[in-house]
């Protein structure tokens, strides 16, 4: 297996806008996050991947971008970039940019041009199409509700737009528009950024005859993922790129891929078809949404979240890279989603870190997660700030759906759960900022801050600390294979590495409840060394494991005795 920088290394996600305010203004900047990076050095982590920067007018919070080489103003300036580059790479810390080229802001020169007549240069940056107003093209949804098509009065025409009205989708067909992509990713590398994450790539390829949709359960509108994801020229344009621009650096790329599985997903990032180093997959995303979506909120049972780890990493093993993620800025918090955010809110926090960095991948770390911060329970719809809860409490709402029943869904899957301010102490809006928050403070920032966590030797940071030291240390936990052990156990999740000669056992327990761990008789009697573990642990005897709730144990195996 190929060894490299980026198989090795731990990522640290930071979403600016709620990261650290250093002006007063309510809005994380690039300032603000110069102040931190200390702190991330302290975690241990090597490379930060920031979400958008650019100028955007912020319909979608920086993924409708207006100038993709411009420093979005309330972020701060490009002086202030440069700095925050110099500063990451003085620290040994790699920077990941986001690369949002799906679409643009509808506020970009190129669409402001686009749309102004058919002839113009730019028409064919975008996706146009006849139909005459209140009969789009075709009956597609957006991702983010309603139609995905928006009726331009001046040319008398529709435009495509899979997100926000305000987020039209590029034309990929079109090898000017690749070249301008090409052209923009070169002027960041250039700076020295160390890669991309690429935000929903595999949809810049669409079917060309636009068929209509199917509507499944009942929906208003059609289907848009089998025609826009993994489109028929996506891997052209992918290797296209790679050739124009990614394989001249030494670079970390990931794509966000919606709708992929491991067959689909090793022709973006097997070794020998220069595309992608790796991917984001969002199957087990899914794993508690219902045959009506996201929002459709079901039970999800753990054989189901190890078959769904295990076939990823049997699908890609020798082949490509996975990642490894439990949380996002599109995500719920972790421990609320995965764990208990109330009566062992530490130890599972804890138990979650313990299977995300023991499990083969490159590991992700979203801001705030590292202290344990759960989701938000705002009581009003007017305090969510983000586009897709707000378009759909609004869509749902005329639809006659209870608001009860509305919220619920939304305090368990909204993306704002992930979106509240850092917190960083216990002072008025958690250190975060001197002036009015642009989206309020979770109100528990009192009890779980960074401030509280470092003074308490047995906090949540610490314990991420030990578990990426303990992976940089041991290449095992990187590169070693893996094999599931009771696959069909409800409680827990067990399993072993082993690499050149040396085997690892992770035994976790997902729940609330004491279970009995019974060792595979394989491994019975050996000499063993427990390399961490959530709670304190007297014997070493993996004969007789007695799990406490959400307890997470790692033992090294001696196999010479």
């Amino acid at each position: 297996m190929n060894k490299t920088w980026w198989k090795e290394g731990v990522v640290y996600q930071i979403y600016p806008r709620s990261f650290k305010d250093s002006n007063g203004d309510g809005i994380g900047d690039l300032s603000g996050i110069i102040e931190k990076l200390d702190y991330l050095k302290n975690l241990g982590v090597n490379i930060v991947w920031l979400c958008p920067i650019y100028r955007s007018p912020n319909d979608d919070n920086g993924y409708d971008i207006s100038d993709y080489r411009k420093i979005m103003t309330e972020f701060g300036t490009e002086e202030d970039f440069k700095e925050l580059l110099r500063e990451m790479h003085s620290r040994g810390l790699k920077l990941i940019m986001d690369l949002v080229v799906n679409h643009t802001s509808d506020e970009h020169h190129w669409f402001a041009e686009s749309r102004k007549s058919k002839d113009n240069k730019y028409r064919d940056y975008y996706i146009w199409k006849d139909g005459k107003e209140g009969n789009p093209p075709n009956n597609w949804g957006s991702f983010f509700s309603g139609s995905s098509w928006k009726y331009d009065e001046t040319t008398e025409q529709y435009y495509l737009h899979l997100f926000s009205t305000k987020q039209p989708d590029l034309n990929w067909e079109n090898k000017k528009v690749r070249n301008e992509v090409y052209d923009m990713m070169k002027f960041w590398l250039d700076q020295g950024i160390d890669g991309f994450r690429m935000d929903v790539i595999n949809l810049i390829s669409k079917v060309p005859s636009l068929p209509d949709g199917e509507k499944v359960n009942g929906a208003l509108y059609g289907d848009v993922f089998p025609f826009t994801a993994n489109g028929p020229r996506v891997h052209e344009y992918l290797q296209e790129m790679n050739k124009e621009v990614l394989s001249n650096y030494d670079i970390m790329t990931v794509g966000e891929t919606p709708g992929v599985n491991p067959e689909i997903a090793q022709l973006y990032v097997n070794n020998d078809r220069n595309e992608l180093n790796m991917l984001f997959q969002f199957e087990l995303m899914d794993i508690d949404s219902g045959i009506k979506g996201k929002w459709d909120i079901v039970p999800w049972k753990l054989t189901t979240f190890k078959n769904i780890m295990y076939k990823w990493y049997d699908g890609l093993k020798d082949k490509g890279w996975n990642s490894l993620f439990l949380n996002n800025h599109d995500q719920p918090r972790l421990v609320s989603r995965f764990g208990n955010d109330k009566e062992y809110r530490v130890e599972s926090a804890k138990m979650l870190a313990t299977f995300l960095h023991t499990w083969q991948g490159t590991p992700y770390v979203y801001q705030g997660e590292e202290i344990g911060m759960t989701n938000v329970e705002f009581k009003n719809i007017e305090d969510y700030r983000d586009i897709e809860i707000i378009n759909m409490f609004k869509e749902k709402s005329e639809q006659g759906i209870d608001k009860d029943v509305l919220m619920k869904a939304i305090y368990a899957k909204g993306r704002d759960n992930a979106r509240t301010p850092m917190q960083w102490d216990s002072s008025d809006n958690s250190g975060f900022t001197e002036g009015n928050p642009w989206i309020a403070v979770n109100p528990n920032y009192k009890e779980i801050n960074v401030e509280q966590a470092l003074e308490d030797k047995n906090s949540v940071f610490y314990y991420y600390q030990k578990l990426i030291k303990l992976r940089k240390e041991n290449k095992i936990i990187v590169y070693g294979d893996l094999e599931l052990i009771d696959k069909e156990n409800e409680n827990i999740f067990a399993y072993t590495r082993s690499y050149n000669g040396e085997k690892l056992l992770v035994v976790l327990n997902f729940y609330g409840e004491k279970v009995q761990f019974k060792v595979d008789e394989k491994l019975e009697n050996k000499e063993v060394k427990l390399l961490i573990s959530n709670y304190q642990v007297e014997d070493d005897n993996l004969n007789n494991i007695k799990l406490r709730p959400y307890e997470a144990r790692v033992y090294k195996i001696n196999f010479n005795l």
